[in-house]
Formats: C-alpha cells, sequence, structure tokens
C-alpha cells in the first residue's frame, strides 16, 4: 500500500505522513495524471463558490476588506469569522462553477472505483447548484448527510435598515450543513454484493457499534483547540469527519481521497483510524499548514457520541 501511495505523488510536491499522502497541486492537473480505478471514496469540502478561494479574495479576507467574503458584525457577544457572502454569486459565477465541479467530477469517475462513494460538503445556497454538476460529471446522487449544528450564520436583521425593521431577518439561522453523498455508478447489473467482492466498494460501512450509518449526524463546532491547531477558515471538526471517513470505506480499508485538503482535516481524521488517504492542496500556505498539523489533529482523543450510544452507555466511544 505504501508503494501504490507514493506512485500517486506523481511529479508533484508531496510528503508522507504515516499511511497517507499529501499533494501539493492543483486538483485537476493532478486528477488527469493519476491511473483510472484509484480511489476507494472521497471525502472533501471543496471551495464552495471557487471564487472565494482566488488569490486576490483571500488577500482581501486577509485584510478585513470583504470581497466575496462577508466580514460580520460580532453578534451576542461573539466575533465571527469571515464567510464567504454566496448570495454575491452572481450568473457568471454559478456558470463558472457548475463548469468547474462537472468537469471535477469527470476526472473522478475516472479515478473512482466502481461503487466508490463521494461525501461533498456544501451549504442550502448552493447545493442544488452543485448537485447538477456533479451529476452532469457522471456522478451517481445518492442523498444527503446532514451535520446538525449551530453556527450562529444567518438570523441577521437586514442590512442597514436594523433599526427600520427590527422585528425582521434576512433570512433563517442556519443550524445544519448538508454534504452531498454521491456514487460513482456499478456496472449495469451489477449487484452491492459483487461490487464489494471486486472493487472493495459500493456500500457504506456500518458503525463501530454495528448500526447502520444514519444519514443525520449530530455534531458539534470546531473547538477552539482543534482551530487554534490548524488555521483554515472552513475547518470541520474531527469528529464529525472520523465518522465520515469510517464510513467511507465499506471494508475498512482502501484509499480515501480529499482534493481539497485545506489544512488537512480529512487526513488527520483518515489518519487516527488507521486508514490510508491522499490530499491534494494548490495553496502552498495551507499546504504548509496541513504538513505540521495532521499529525497533531492524528494524536486527538475525540469521543464519537451517536444517538444510542449516548443513550445506553456511560462512556463515549473513542475514535
Amino acid at each position: 500500500m505504501a508503494d501504490a501511495i507514493q506512485s500517486l505523488a506523481l511529479d508533484f510536491e508531496h510528503v508522507q505522513i504515516g499511511r497517507s499522502l499529501l499533494v501539493r497541486a492543483d486538483c485537476l492537473d493532478w486528477l488527469r495524471g493519476v491511473p483510472g480505478n484509484s480511489f476507494h471514496a472521497v471525502v472533501t469540502d471543496p471551495p464552495y463558490g471557487v471564487k472565494e478561494y482566488d488569490l486576490d479574495q483571500l488577500e482581501k479576507r486577509a485584510n478585513g476588506k470583504g470581497g466575496v467574503w462577508r466580514i460580520p458584525p460580532s453578534f451576542d457577544g461573539h466575533t465571527r469569522a469571515p464567510l464567504p457572502r454566496f448570495t454575491a454569486l452572481d450568473a457568471e459565477d454559478r456558470e463558472r462553477m457548475h463548469r468547474f465541479f462537472a468537469e471535477w467530477a469527470k476526472l473522478l469517475v475516472r479515478t473512482l472505483r466502481p461503487g466508490a462513494h463521494v461525501f461533498i460538503a456544501t451549504n442550502a445556497f448552493i447545493a442544488q447548484l452543485l448537485y447538477g454538476a456533479l451529476a452532469a460529471g457522471g456522478l451517481e446522487f445518492r442523498g444527503q448527510i446532514i451535520r446538525l449544528v449551530r453556527t450562529l450564520r444567518g438570523g441577521d436583521r437586514p442590512k442597514n435598515a436594523e433599526t427600520e425593521f427590527p422585528g425582521t431577518s434576512s433570512m433563517p439561522k442556519g443550524c445544519y450543513e448538508p454534504w452531498g453523498l454521491f456514487r460513482k455508478p456499478l456496472p449495469a447489473k451489477m449487484t452491492v454484493g459483487r461490487c464489494l467482492r471486486l472493487f472493495e466498494t459500493g456500500g457504506l460501512r456500518r458503525t463501530i457499534n454495528d448500526k447502520p450509518f444514519e444519514d443525520v449526524i449530530f455534531s458539534e463546532r470546531t473547538p477552539r483547540r482543534e482551530r487554534e491547531l490548524a488555521d483554515h477558515p472552513s475547518l470541520k471538526p474531527q469528529s464529525f469527519l472520523r465518522r465520515i471517513c469510517h464510513a467511507a470505506l465499506p471494508l475498512g480499508k482502501g484509499i480515501i481521497l480529499d482534493p481539497f485538503a485545506g489544512s488537512g482535516s480529512t487526513i488527520a481524521a483518515a489518519e487516527a483510524l488507521g486508514l490510508a488517504s491522499i490530499g491534494v492542496e494548490r495553496h502552498r500556505d495551507f499546504y504548509k499548514v496541513a504538513r505540521d498539523v495532521i499529525p497533531r489533529l492524528k494524536g486527538l482523543e475525540i469521543p464519537i457520541v451517536d444517538r444510542e450510544t449516548a443513550a445506553h452507555a456511560d462512556q463515549p466511544s473513542l475514535f
């Protein structure tokens, strides 16, 4: 497995971390060179509108000037982090996003094993557009994973009209994050059982308590100790990512791919579970952060408590 992982670095800058590999590359360029049927699953949180991670937009965010990034005011004593203004995406931006993710999906389909699942983070504003693009690229829609989490996003009074309309909110307060669930189609007339035997893919792994993986997951906000380790504007908690990585490999073996690795949280989650993974990140600063942070995130003891465990056990399970 180690040699197979190393060969997938191609000629790009990379570093091996445990069973996993971190590659600095544009994921489209890298995917074009990867052999077919290489990966067993994808777990990723991409730049939602692509545009927000352009260098000029990242510079505006760092300087507190906004751009696509909305610099929010304090709310009930909490200082909120910048977030992309998805409502600011115009028709051209949305078309650009569709083209990007349709092309990405086509490349991904070639490199995934038949039956491999794709877990992809999104949000309520653009989920429909994103899902349409992925389906156009050849992935099969299988539903959504709903991460229930209160984020302090939304619920604001109308901007610059707060006092005029004090009883109005411009949008609901967000209490969930949708993750699209897709799959590379199985060959015609192939059953899931045969796919599992031939390709080690096609299904979802049951929980550590031998319960079916559920499509609603109660989640915490990313803990401070994780945010202090990894400086990334869209860092997901290890308690959630480890659940997803566990479910993604139905036989508990194979390679998980994160083509938008960011600060490496998905790779850390896979490593914590003893799974092999590859993370691809094009921004040098995030690549450097991930290289240093993955071993530290991996080492965190994280309690994983599902509803039945919480109801019937005194101690949480640890991943």
